[in-house]
């Protein structure tokens, strides 16, 4: 069989991607559960804590989730009482998201979950600074990623129209 070290697994960029998003989530599993929430849970959490009452489509955007994950979610937040799902008054199509009492609670109890991460990662001879580093590292290749998946979008909307 023909060598190809291009289909390597070590290197893929996606692998490490993949592997360490798996790991961090796994590192955040026990601070959540204390909480009572997953991790995407979690995700729209800190969403509504930056800008309480969001339309569910804005949540989708900052979290990069489609409604089809996004509202099974969202009714489990809500049923926990975290959250409340209303349809908006200027526009009944839209369903806006807000905090509760409860849910606003969260984030006090939630603070601390950053520091704790950053910390977890400073045991094995990475600093603060490389992980920050990393951090502007993978929101640049997001944006860059979100942009072309933005524009294939688009493409493929025109085509199939």
């Amino acid at each position: 069989m023909e060598e190809l070290p291009q289909l390597y697994l070590e290197n893929q960029l996606c692998f490490p991607l993949y592997a360490t998003s798996r790991l961090t989530t796994q590192i955040y599993y026990p601070f959540l559960q204390e909480l009572g929430i997953t991790y995407p849970q979690y995700l729209v959490m800190l969403a509504l804590w930056q800008h309480d009452v969001q339309s569910v489509k804005s949540l989708g955007e900052q979290v990069f989730l489609e409604s089809n994950t996004l509202t099974p979610l969202l009714k489990r937040l809500e049923s926990k009482k975290f959250i409340k799902r209303e349809r908006s008054q200027t526009d009944e199509r839209t369903v806006l998201i807000s905090l509760t009492p409860a849910g606003a609670a969260l984030k006090y109890k939630a603070k601390e979950i950053p520091k704790k991460i950053i910390d977890s990662f400073q045991d094995n001879s990475i600093t603060e600074k490389e992980v920050l580093d990393f951090q502007a590292t993978l929101f640049k290749l997001l944006g860059i990623l979100h942009k072309r998946t933005l524009q294939s979008e688009v493409l493929n909307s025109e085509f199939n129209d």
